[in-house]
């Protein structure tokens, strides 16, 4: 991922906040043809640390649920379009429309697995966290033959995360009153994502630290 030095950004809290914001993934391996091949799919985020590992399973019948060994994630955040006309400096510094977001690359080490017990893990560890987001209570229940007979169509998997690549690209390399600008038009736009890259913005100018033209 093409990252410039101004939307680099190293705090392991944003890839944090993008899994709590949308664990629904991107994986990318490589196919039989040499060819990227992916697939979409929620996962289970755990970081310690530095150490970050994902948990989730493909359709048994997927391709990539043969495939072990470096692969990658891409993961999605907040993003709109920015238009020139609403930074102060406009006419002065002669700007030009943009296309905010944030996003992550993660590079590392895909493992399979096929144990049922680590499957039903995974089932039930996912079903609990999603269950839970919308209010309702659905169970993967093990010890029942008719939910543990439909491990068989499933593969798991664990991705172990050797690098992070984390673009927040949230109009920091803009004047503050460049960005509070930005900020205030996203608000008034009748659209929710809008708001959300709004939020996503404001949160990352207050942050301690954060580096400010």
């Amino acid at each position: 991922m093409f990252t410039p030095r101004a939307f680099a950004e190293t705090d392991l809290q944003w890839l944090d906040a993008l899994f709590a914001r949308d664990a629904f993934i991107t994986l990318l391996t490589t196919g039989d043809d040499g060819l990227p091949e992916l697939t979409r799919l929620p996962v289970l985020y755990r970081r310690q640390g530095q150490a970050i590992e994902l948990r989730g399973h493909w359709a048994r019948a997927n391709p990539q649920s043969r495939r072990e060994g470096p692969a990658k994630v891409l993961v999605d955040g907040p993003h709109g379009y920015v238009s020139a006309s609403w930074y102060p400096d406009k006419e002065a510094m002669a700007r030009v429309p943009t296309w905010n977001y944030a996003a992550a690359e993660l590079s590392g080490q895909l493992h399979r697995f096929e144990d049922t017990d680590a499957l039903a893990a995974v089932v039930a560890d996912t079903g609990d966290l999603y269950e839970a987001k919308v209010g309702r209570d659905w169970q993967f229940e093990a010890q029942r033959d008719d939910h543990r007979s439909q491990l068989r169509g499933i593969i798991g998997f664990r991705f172990l995360v050797d690098t992070v690549q984390l673009k927040m690209k949230l109009s920091q390399n803009h004047p503050v009153a460049n960005q509070q600008a930005v900020i205030a038009e996203l608000e008034r736009l009748p659209c929710p994502a809008s708001h959300e890259l709004a939020q996503w913005m404001r949160r990352f100018l207050d942050a301690p630290d954060t580096a400010r033209d």
